[in-house]
């Protein structure tokens, strides 16, 4: 067994569809005979209970294959902030190490990916006195305004959001009220002399990226179709018919949800539902782009290439071994 001080900490991020899961299932086959693998899920969506078609999360079967985390811990009532990943996930990897075996961070979350490379500084509580007045002026001039008075003071987290995301949006603006320093400060390490470095090294980034982007699209289109084959529907029924969910909770405004939802309260037409949610998830991979594209020392591997998962866990491998072993890569 190797030294459980040595075990790297690996991460695989990409946008959605672009392969993760299948890397990570590959590496773990790969690397059984000598040393096991634990993945934690680095996903705002998986963590909700209750919503597993519309988040493409992990089959039971692949979840038996190897050990699972962060997934179905919250219900979908519940939020969860990046500073909260940060702490569970540095707790995890510090247990896993302690079992031998290797912890793969695996998902598309940006944000959180960024929390866990830079640190993180201790971000203002929610203040319900400026949410309310947010909510107000929101009322009043539109999120999309909204989101052009937040470029004014904090254009780095203006230009990673889409002019109708209210939620983020709002605590960006709540942020910014509440202590005059920009949301995107606190996730800098060079723009505060407090922030504390992550538990994951920037170079052990590694990155599935579609060279073209139609592929990506095409897969997409495919995953979306899929999962209303698969009942996403019936599901949204579900989450529907408990009756202490909105639309304005975290969990429902995931990508496809928040789409699901307007078309079932006769926003939209139904007939335009896959359209609109396959459109909301090319800009969802296209934001992810723009976050990884801000971590250069990532190591990118082309997705949409012949046998892009085999050169990934070639390359993973070799990195691991060499890392565990104390030589160079």
């Amino acid at each position: 067994m190797t030294d459980s001080l040595h075990l790297p900490c690996i991460a695989i991020a990409g946008p959605t569809a672009s392969g993760k899961t299948a890397a990570a299932l590959a590496l773990a086959e790969r690397l059984k005979p000598r040393m096991p693998i634990e993945i934690i899920s680095v996903d705002s969506a998986l963590v909700y209970r209750e919503m597993d078609i519309g988040t493409a999360k992990p089959t039971a079967e692949e979840r038996a294959q190897v050990p699972h985390h962060l997934i179905d811990i919250l219900d979908p009532l519940q939020s969860y902030s990046a500073a909260e990943f940060v702490t569970d996930t540095t707790r995890l990897i510090a247990e896993i190490r302690g079992r031998g075996a290797l912890p793969v961070l695996v998902g598309g979350t940006m944000l959180y990916f960024k929390a866990l490379i830079d640190g993180i500084d201790d971000m203002p509580a929610a203040d319900p006195q400026v949410r309310e007045r947010l909510d107000a002026q929101a009322t009043d001039i539109g999120w999309p305004a909204m989101h052009a008075e937040l470029a004014k003071v904090d254009p780095i987290t203006a230009a990673r959001l889409a002019p109708a995301d209210s939620q983020r949006i709002q605590r960006a603006l709540e942020v910014w009220h509440v202590s005059g320093k920009p949301l995107s400060s606190f996730h800098s390490r060079s723009s505060a002399a407090s922030a504390k470095q992550g538990p994951l090294a920037p170079h052990m980034l590694f990155s599935l990226e579609p060279e073209q982007r139609a592929w990506l699209h095409e897969r997409i289109a495919l995953r979306f179709h899929t999962m209303l084959k698969q009942g996403f529907l019936d599901e949204m029924e579900r989450l529907r018919a408990r009756g202490d969910l909105h639309p304005d909770l975290p969990s429902m405004r995931c990508v496809g949800y928040r789409q699901a939802w307007e078309s079932m309260d006769g926003i939209f037409p139904m007939s335009s539902l896959a359209e609109r949610g396959i459109a909301a998830t090319r800009q969802l991979a296209k934001r992810q782009i723009t976050w990884l594209r801000s971590m250069p020392e990532r190591q990118i591997i082309a997705c949409d290439q012949a046998k892009a998962i085999h050169t990934l866990v070639d390359l993973l491998e070799q990195r691991i071994l060499a890392d565990a072993d104390g030589s160079p890569p």
